[in-house]
């Protein structure tokens, strides 16, 4: 792998103009967010006291000038390669804190991507990965689950990088590769089909995320249940009203696109979110339609989801809707969505809509980028085919607001109020992860049984 620092030029890119046009909520909300700047930091120190905040984590945001929330997040980032070589020392910092937090003493990682061997620009996400970690102090190797890679192989990636992937190899209680036995494994596979049998019943190795962090167990709706919690906290110290960071939600079980069953209860759920969507719409005078999102409670992608401005539509759909909806990532068939208030997007760079997606590693932010997409509208998912990247440059804003300008003018506060928000979806993840173990599960269970 080449010099981690290589990858791209050594130029930021221009900051894109926001169209903010009054003075209404979200600026109302950046001026108290300056103001209690000391109070958040301190907030979040004491929050990472309880709760441990996942390896690393990606939040897709959404600024719609009245509000700003998290959408959706991914703990298991695979766009490292977008991330511009400014940001990348705090990554490298972020690493260390992150293995200490798990495994203070480790020297040998193993890696474990996704099977998607063919897609190129993924493959260049393993190789920033991998470097970050090394710098961090790891000796990595990467092992895949493919079922195609029985020997080492090497791919060479457009930028003139290389990358060696290694068949796994599994002992009675480890998982490592052929002379090399790591003390900690970092999956960047999202275990969509499920956990495999090979990272089961592992003993005095890491594993991370633990398993029940992959779309095999994981819910959307079980995040923004944790999510309400902490949005709700976060609010009370700032005082204001929570909405203003986070979406409405809720979950419809039970649905089948191809057969056609729970469209009624998902019209339900899906007016349901629109009525509470309206009640807010009124009281901040906006003069917008509403719109839900729907999507499979599970997975990634940008994969089984839809935009919805009326309940009927769901009864509507068509053929082609209806398959595009039915099935995600690795074919597996949806039966539970999540329904989700719509949050528009006023960001706009090279003439395309955008959103900021942030990166995490431990409890940091470490970059970002603008997801754009030139056909899409400010209402759609702009994780699609078609979409682009462009680094956004946090190295110098996102940690150091200037409390001293005025709400929207000033691109580092803009990044700060990115970064705080992106920050409370990684700790509603650290909650999620806390109530969904299945070992806490276990002795709660235990502890119920009655003594004798």
């Amino acid at each position: 792998m080449s010099a981690l620092f290589d990858s791209y030029p050594q130029t930021l890119p221009t900051v894109p103009h926001l169209a903010v046009a009054n003075p209404g909520p979200i600026l109302e909300l950046e001026s108290k967010i300056l103001q209690a700047n000391t109070n958040i930091e301190r907030w979040f120190r004491l929050k990472w006291q309880d709760h441990t905040p996942p390896f690393y984590g990606s939040v897709d945001l959404r600024n719609a000038g009245y509000k700003i929330a998290p959408v959706d997040l991914n703990l298991f980032p695979g766009g490292w390669n977008n991330l511009s070589p400014q940001m990348l020392p705090l990554a490298v910092q972020a690493a260390h804190a992150a293995v200490e937090h798990f495994c203070c003493d480790a020297k040998n990682l193993l890696l474990i991507p996704e099977r998607h061997t063919r897609n190129t620009f993924y493959l260049q996400n393993v190789a920033r990965l991998a470097a970050l970690l090394q710098q961090a102090g790891l000796q990595v190797r990467l092992g895949s689950l493919s079922e195609d890679i029985t020997t080492p192989t090497t791919f060479d990636l457009p930028n003139g990088e290389s990358l060696l992937l290694e068949p796994l190899v599994r002992s009675k209680y480890r998982l490592g590769l052929a002379n090399f036995d790591p003390c900690a494994i970092l999956l960047n596979n999202d275990l969509s089909a499920g956990i495999p049998a090979l990272l089961q019943n592992l003993h005095e190795q890491v594993l991370l995320p633990p398993l029940h962090a992959g779309w095999s167990t994981r819910r959307k709706s079980q995040h923004f249940a944790a999510y309400d919690q902490v949005a709700e906290e976060f609010a009370r110290l700032l005082g204001c009203d929570p909405w203003l960071l986070n979406p409405f939600f809720s979950s419809c079980e039970g649905v089948n696109f191809h057969a056609r069953q729970g469209e009624d209860a998902l019209a339900e759920q899906v007016e349901a979110v629109l009525a509470k969507i309206r009640l807010k719409y009124r009281e901040y005078g906006i003069n917008e339609t509403p719109f839900v999102i729907v999507k499979a409670d599970a997975g990634t992608y940008g994969m089984g989801i839809m935009s919805v401005k009326n309940a009927d539509e769901v009864r509507e759909l068509n053929r082609k809707q209806r398959n595009k909806m039915a099935v995600v990532k690795e074919g597996l068939e949806v039966h539970r969505v999540l329904v989700q208030e719509g949050v528009r997007t006023i960001e706009r760079v090279q003439n395309g809509v955008a959103e900021p997606v942030v990166y995490m590693m431990d409890r940091y932010v470490v970059g970002g980028f603008y997801r754009i997409h030139g056909e899409r509208g400010t209402d759609e998912n702009l994780n699609a085919p078609g979409m682009q990247f462009e680094p956004l440059p946090f190295a110098s804003g996102c940690n150091t607001p200037d409390c001293r300008a005025q709400p929207g003018t000033a691109a580092p506060n803009r990044f700060y109020l990115y970064g705080v928000v992106a920050r409370l979806s990684l700790l509603a993840a650290a909650v999620e992860l806390e109530q969904t173990d299945p070992a806490r599960a276990a002795m709660q269970a235990l502890a119920a049984q009655p003594a004798f």
